[in-house]
């Protein structure tokens, strides 16, 4: 790792063969704690190249527990994190409401890093028992509509990591990763990306897939459609910039989308949201989320993908989707 650490010094990069291997020796224990924190603080400093990207996912999809769900035609809607923005649980709500709307979900997440409470910790708040048990989360996706896979059962080599991810608090380049190593591999993606730069990265590594993908930034740097700003998306058909005006949403304040100060409080705000007493920004921002996520594995118009999520939310489906996904624990 010396060698290794000096040539990142060096302002050098490294090439995708490297970038796999190092992670693999990383992921090995081949390093101690104090190594490991100073190579992730590199891509910290300097943006991470599109080969060292491509390298470390390489090394995580070979390393981790892969799980065959290709039976149902499942889309993920884990977002990269980091924004800094510290709202509720955006993405996890606008998963169950896409359950509730009778579309397969299959969510990869993990607990947060740099904010209050990731979609595990939400989750176990609630009691519910994450598994990579296969027979399991196919149950829970012909029940509920949605499965959860836990990163850390499915990628048991990074234990070496969480610890030192937690004790640093800000986002490294394994927040990068996350929306790229789900271990379903499923066939439908919408993501948020904390930068430009990363999303346009992102854009070059699903056009080389056959999956249907929207990836989200918004231009004020939510990592999703937050209705605070534009925002642009970039998919399967290329790269479109929608302003808010030009969307059937309403423009919102960034104080409206904030979340909780703590596990309990986010908690809170998502089980009201679900009971259908969120507030109007609150249920609007995540009906826009739902709004694109249903058309991306479905391609209807935005109208008819906004009614569906709407009903998903408002007749208490999404709710009743999380409910069953409890009781099969």
């Amino acid at each position: 790792m010396k060698d290794i650490l000096h040539h990142l010094y060096q302002h050098n990069t490294l090439s995708k063969a490297q970038a796999k291997s190092i992670l693999i020796d990383l992921a090995q224990g081949k390093f101690n704690d104090f190594q490991i924190a100073s190579f992730m603080t590199v891509f910290n400093m300097r943006t991470i190249t599109l080969a060292e990207l491509q390298g470390f996912r390489e090394a995580l999809l070979e390393l981790c527990l892969s799980i065959d769900l290709s039976e149902f035609n499942t889309l993920d809607l884990c977002g990269t994190g980091g924004d800094g923005k510290d709202t509720f649980n955006i993405s996890t709500l606008t998963s169950f409401i896409v359950a509730g709307a009778g579309e397969k979900v299959a969510k990869h997440g993990n607990y947060g890093v740099s904010s209050v409470s990731g979609s595990s910790n939400m989750l176990e708040h609630f009691g519910f028992q994450f598994s990579n048990d296969q027979s399991i989360l196919k149950k829970q996706l012909d029940q509920a509509g949605i499965c959860f896979l836990h990163a850390p059962l499915f990628h048991p080599a990074m234990k070496n990591v969480g610890p030192i991810r937690k004790d640093l608090k800000v986002k490294t380049f394994f927040n990068m990763l996350g929306p790229l190593v789900n271990p379903a591999q499923p066939q439908n993606q919408m993501t948020g990306v904390f930068s430009l730069e990363l999303a346009r990265m992102y854009h070059f590594i699903f056009q080389e897939s056959s999956k249907n993908y929207k990836i989200i930034y918004a231009l004020d740097g939510y990592d999703e459609i937050s209705l605070t700003n534009d925002f642009k998306i970039y998919e399967n058909q290329g790269e479109n910039l929608y302003k808010i005006a030009d969307v059937p949403f309403k423009h919102l304040k960034q104080s409206s989308i904030q979340g909780g100060t703590s596990i309990e409080e986010n908690a809170q705000i998502f089980k009201s949201i679900l009971e259908g007493n969120g507030t109007e920004a609150q249920n609007e921002v995540v009906l826009a989320n739902a709004t694109f996520a249903l058309n991306t594995i479905t391609h209807d118009p935005l109208d008819l993908c906004k009614e569906k999520a709407e009903r998903s939310l408002y007749d208490k489906k999404g709710l009743h989707a999380f409910q069953t996904l409890l009781k099969l624990v």
